[in-house]
């Protein structure tokens, strides 16, 4: 006998173990067919497990009818007698305060909102209404940008607290589900454009897949995805296992870890950087900029003679003293170095980049990326904290790439009109150490400073609708190999 869409949940609940009996929830509700299926599917376990609901909505400030949403969702949870949460954000402006997409801001702001209110009722799990076609999406999406075995296997069914119910149910089952049970949902017209990079892969390459090249494609690739989610938890058995018999925390500080030369070499290759890539995640915020290169060359430490160290993002620094390597996290003073100014015409930078060395602090890299010959997204706009786009024709004059001095100021946004604020004072508000405030690098024009490497960039020069060229930014900070 064939089993319900609502026993197939519950099974895939119980296999990955999602829920306990009596666990409180916070379920994240759009009022979309995917959010509304999932609350849905909690109601009908309510009774069951003794849960205790509640459900968190976010408006995120771009639809004109994104209230009528928040409406729709608050009646239902009346009358299934469920607390209701409403969150308020203005997205588009929030993603332009902290560089990013709005796409990227959205997301940030609802995880934001859920764990807020699982954190004031003590709720034991977060559910959230990924289905399997938002897995492949996001399997394409990795591969596309280049990725491991941890991003190929796309999104998890757990990860901590937050759960995924519906991650064994296909689009199209959920609304068969919706529309069988007589059950209304709201419709997000912005799923309907390509403004997203997810939406152009949603509607032309895995629609093609699914309907061209192979029918079950969504299928094959949870399939696939499953195989390499357990992979994945057996290798973190590994590198755990690896980690307790090779590492310690020196002085119990998370900070720096010691890995002993016998038995880290013991190890298989794959496992050695897989245990550093841990070990270098853990001493950087949010996991960003660590990328294989930084792996390799630590790993390579061990692989030379003599003592020797080399620099990393965000302070990081991998030392080789006799049989030991040390990973640590130091002061971000050591990060920057003062260096020569560099005068730079904007009319020389063309479509290959350029590279310009910063003393020792590493290297700058620009590029001028015409709209015309190569459309951007402009959602696109790179998250990565040491990559930065400007719009190109706002700048006038010559550009320099040199330390700060007196006078220079910033482009900040108040509310909705644009100040100066003195680069000193941004500094003492930011609490960045005297000591390093001389050392940091700058990109600036005259003394309207474009970007502080590795903090703000001013809101003058950022790129927006009409936008013809976008003049890209990189800091590559240096790793270069001392002998000791």
């Amino acid at each position: 006998m064939r089993e319900t869409v609502e026993e197939r949940v519950f099974e895939y609940s119980r296999k990955h173990q999602m829920l306990q009996e009596g666990d409180s929830v916070v379920l994240g509700v759009s009022g979309g067919a995917d959010s509304v299926c999932l609350l849905f599917m909690l109601l009908s376990l309510r009774s069951k497990l003794d849960l205790k609901l509640h459900v968190v909505h976010v408006n995120h400030g771009i639809r004109p009818d994104a209230s009528e949403d928040a409406e729709y969702v608050r009646a239902l949870c009346e009358k299934w007698d469920v607390p209701f949460y409403l969150f308020e954000e203005k997205v588009e402006d929030l993603a332009k305060e902290r560089g990013c997409s709005a796409e990227e801001a959205g997301r940030q702001v609802r995880y934001e909102a859920f764990a807020e209110v699982a954190e004031k009722i003590n709720a034991q799990k977060i559910a959230v209404a990924h289905n399997s076609n938002d897995r492949a999406e996001t399997m394409l999406f990795h591969l596309f940008r280049g990725t491991g075995l941890t991003g190929l296997a796309g999104i998890r069914p757990v990860r901590k607290q937050i759960i995924r119910p519906l991650l064994c149910l296909h689009r199209w089952e959920i609304e068969a589900f919706l529309e069988e049970k007589g059950i209304a949902y709201r419709h997000d017209s912005t799923n309907d454009s390509d403004d997203y990079t997810r939406n152009k892969i949603r509607h032309h390459i895995l629609s093609y897949a699914e309907q061209e090249i192979m029918p079950g494609t969504v299928a094959s690739m949870n399939r696939t995805a499953d195989i390499l989610t357990e992979t994945e938890y057996y290798i973190e058995e590994q590198v755990q296992a690896a980690k307790d018999m090779c590492v310690q925390e020196v002085s119990g500080d998370a900070s720096c870890f010691r890995l002993e030369e016998k038995a880290f070499g013991t190890l298989h290759e794959f496992l050695k950087k897989r245990l550093v890539l841990k070990l270098l995640n853990e001493l950087s915020p949010e996991h960003k900029d660590i990328a294989a290169i930084h792996v390799e060359d630590v790993c390579a430490i061990f692989s030379r003679e003599g003592n020797r160290e080399i620099h990393l993002p965000y302070g990081i620094r991998a030392r080789r003293q006799y049989d030991e390597l040390f990973l640590e996290r130091q002061e971000a003073e050591s990060n920057f170095c003062e260096f020569e100014e560099i005068q730079i015409q904007l009319s020389e930078i063309g479509d290959r980049e350029q590279v310009f060395l910063l003393g020792m602090s590493g290297r700058i890299y620009l590029e001028c990326l015409d709209l015309e010959k190569n459309p951007i997204n402009l959602q696109d706009i790179p998250q990565n904290q040491y990559t930065k786009w400007f719009d190109y024709d706002k700048i006038i004059g010559c550009l320099t790439l040199r330390n700060r001095k007196c006078g220079d100021y910033l482009t900040l946004r108040s509310k909705e009109a644009l100040q100066h604020k003195k680069v000193k004072d941004y500094m003492i508000a930011e609490k960045i150490p005297k000591i390093r405030r001389n050392r940091i690098p700058l990109l600036a024009e005259g003394e309207h400073v474009l970007w502080l490497v590795g903090y703000r960039i001013s809101e003058y020069y950022k790129v927006d609708a009409n936008t013809k060229r976008i003049l890209q930014v990189r800091f590559q900070q240096s790793n270069r190999i001392t002998e000791r």
